[in-house]
């Protein structure tokens, strides 16, 4: 069987995307205050989520926030942004665009400069990061931030040997987001933030099969149930328990904030 198209991936899994990244109760309100804190925004803050999806962290954080301007919802997929409702909330504006295309100036956005934008788990999509966030950086205000939340160079998720070593192979590494941000005029800097993960291992394993994952729809449906019957033979135990650590790394440009 031929592997899955991972461009298509995210138009598959949209209907149903939020209800795999929503590990428990407390993931995405933490996630959304982290992003938050980091960012230090502020209700006046002219604010981007560049590879949004369907806007799970924005809407949290437009929750916690109270914008005055409505958060930009920038993702290339408008099955995942469809699922922000129509119409979208408020404080939301969907756009849909890709990162490089935000980056180019091919997209027009509701504000001239942003204040504040951030990028979760989506820089490893960029085909040419340093290009890519040199372009984004050049849409901020004097003073404006810019985060890129990712996973590390390794992971210790439950996931079988084979996916675990694709997905070395295809992450980039936050030190090197880093000095891309740096080279592109930020003050940048890397710090870590992790979160306990405690899923029903019955519920985790139809998250691989559902591919909940980009990298996981690099495998074939033969591979992903050879995977999974990896899986249930070294993870015995009915619930999984595991940390999730993320690289924040977080640059500022220079100038008074707006």
């Amino acid at each position: 069987m031929e592997r899955r198209d991972v461009r298509g991936h995210y138009e598959e899994l949209a209907a149903e995307y939020d209800e795999h990244w929503i590990y428990g109760p407390h993931y995405v309100p933490w996630m959304s205050g982290r992003i938050a804190e980091a960012l230090r925004l502020a209700p006046t803050d002219r604010i981007a989520d560049v590879g949004s999806g369907t806007g799970l962290f924005a809407r949290e954080v437009a929750n916690q926030l109270r914008p005055r301007h409505p958060i930009l919802c920038v993702d290339p997929s408008e099955a995942m942004l469809g699922q922000l409702g129509s119409p979208p909330p408020a404080d939301l504006t969907p756009i849909v665009a890709s990162a490089e295309d935000i980056a180019e100036g091919r997209i027009r956005l509701p504000y001239e400069r942003l204040d504040a934008m951030w990028l979760k788990e989506s820089v490893h999509h960029v085909a040419d990061p340093a290009h890519t966030l040199r372009g984004l950086v050049g849409r901020l205000a004097p003073g404006g931030r810019l985060l890129v939340v990712m996973l590390p160079a390794t992971i210790q998720y439950p996931l079988f040997r084979a996916a675990l070593a694709r997905f070395e192979e295809l992450q980039p590494d936050p030190a090197v987001i880093e000095g891309h941000l740096r080279a592109a005029g930020l003050e940048a800097s890397l710090s870590y933030v992790e979160h306990e993960l405690r899923i029903e291992r019955d519920k985790y394993l139809g998250m691989v099969r559902a591919r909940y994952m980009s990298l996981l729809a690099t495998f074939s449906d033969s591979e992903i149930e050879k995977g999974i019957e990896e899986m249930r033979i070294a993870h015995p135990e009915p619930v999984l328990v595991f940390p999730d650590r993320f690289a924040f790394v977080l640059g500022r440009r220079r100038g008074e904030s707006v």
